[in-house]
């Protein structure tokens, strides 16, 4: 299965060098579950056009600084792309700014949530898991965030599949859109977290220091991607 990329956020440029870009993390976080996927990337944050997504076989939308009500010269035609994959029946996920372009193209609400920045290691307590094949479904997951904004108000049809107190609705399932998102980042590695958060301390101010400690709880990166693998690949049938 070829899983086409599209890159709505870049790593910030003084830590580029160290760490690459999201794609690249991507590719790793599913390639260790499953070494048969291939890749393509489309970067709309560098000009590039989105393809036709019903010539694709899968969508991953990576996170993004940019928020789904900013008007960027690409947030329309994501928001088109969104809805044509859906309609194609072509399997999407969404990941943090990702999860939220979903949510909004297909009918719901983003907002820049009064509760402030979610940054660290956020646990999140696990209602169902469509497309895990491979493992039990977990009760809990535990994977590092940062975002602002949140999901306030759910799309017509989904469910709310990962929740916690400050996030209700950190995973999303669209069964008919053959979607699913979700709000925390399993391609960051702690490394890049804890970079990222220090970059940001003059956003973060003393948050910065209680998110780099949270990172010692252990994360559940791995099995994160292999839900999205697993899904990816048991969502792409013809739609009836």
């Amino acid at each position: 299965m070829k899983l086409t990329i599209i890159e709505t956020g870049l790593v910030p440029e003084p830590i580029r060098a160290s760490f690459g870009d999201y794609p690249g993390m991507f590719r790793a976080l599913v390639r260790a579950s499953d070494p048969s996927f291939s890749f393509e990337t489309v970067s709309v944050i560098k000009g590039e056009q989105l393809p036709d997504p019903a010539g694709l076989e899968a969508i991953l939308i990576t996170g993004s600084p940019a928020g789904v009500y900013d008007d960027e010269p690409w947030m329309a035609p994501l928001m088109d792309f969104i809805r044509a994959a859906a309609t194609a029946g072509v399997p999407q996920v969404g990941i943090c700014f990702g999860h939220q372009a979903v949510a909004e193209a297909l009918g719901g609400k983003v907002v820049k949530s009064p509760k402030g920045w979610g940054v660290g290691r956020h646990t999140y307590e696990v209602l169902a898991c469509p497309g895990l094949t491979a493992k039990k479904c977990p009760d809990r997951v535990s994977i590092a965030v940062s975002h602002q904004d949140q999901v306030v108000t759910l799309p017509p049809g989904a469910e709310v599949i990962a929740r916690s107190d400050f996030t209700p609705n950190a995973g999303l399932y669209y069964p008919q859109a053959r979607a699913i998102s979700f709000q925390c980042h399993p391609e960051f590695s702690d490394t890049y977290s804890a970079a990222l958060y220090t970059l940001r301390e003059d956003r973060l101010g003393d948050a910065v220091h209680a998110a780099v400690g949270s990172l010692a709880i252990p994360a559940d990166n791995q099995l994160l991607g292999s839900w999205i693998a697993g899904f990816l690949k048991s969502s792409n049938q013809p739609k009836r």
